[in-house]
């Protein structure tokens, strides 16, 4: 019997919409930080004015080449329960409040393209380094 890492056999077995979620919010974070790291200088576009949106509208934005859509691109996080690349669905599969997506994907923090190392810094010093003190989040964000 050949063994394999769950996210393995995930990518290459066929996988149902009814296949159950296993993966903590963490994991979810952590998994959408490794997806970003894999290609550090990709510029991602960003999202307009998210925080001037209806909650309606911003829960339906989205854009092409965007973090979401990287997150998205990925079977496990689909396999997981991520849905589509839009505003509320990530925001709803991980676990973030409106603040904290709009500080990772509006353009008004990063103009109208960011790096995907910029976004994966940020995400794992703001949500999954968040025991670490405010001067290693800020050494992280800026390294």
């Amino acid at each position: 019997m050949k063994h394999h890492e769950l996210d393995q056999l995930l990518t290459l077995a066929k996988i149902g919409q009814d296949f159950p979620q296993l993966l903590s919010r963490d994991k979810r974070l952590q998994r959408w930080v490794d997806l970003l790291e894999v290609d550090p200088h990709r510029d991602l576009s960003t999202l307009h004015e998210t925080e001037y949106q209806p909650a309606r509208a911003r829960a339906a934005l989205r854009c092409d080449n965007s973090a979401l859509s990287v997150a998205f691109d990925d079977p496990l996080l689909r396999a997981a329960g991520l849905e589509n690349d839009t505003y509320g669905e990530a925001k709803r599969f991980f676990q973030l409040s409106d603040g904290q997506l709009h500080d990772i994907v509006c353009f008004c923090h990063f103009g109208t393209t960011v790096s995907a190392a910029r976004t994966a810094r940020y995400i794992r010093a703001k949500h999954i380094d968040r025991t670490a003190g405010i001067w290693a989040r800020l050494c992280a964000f800026f390294a």
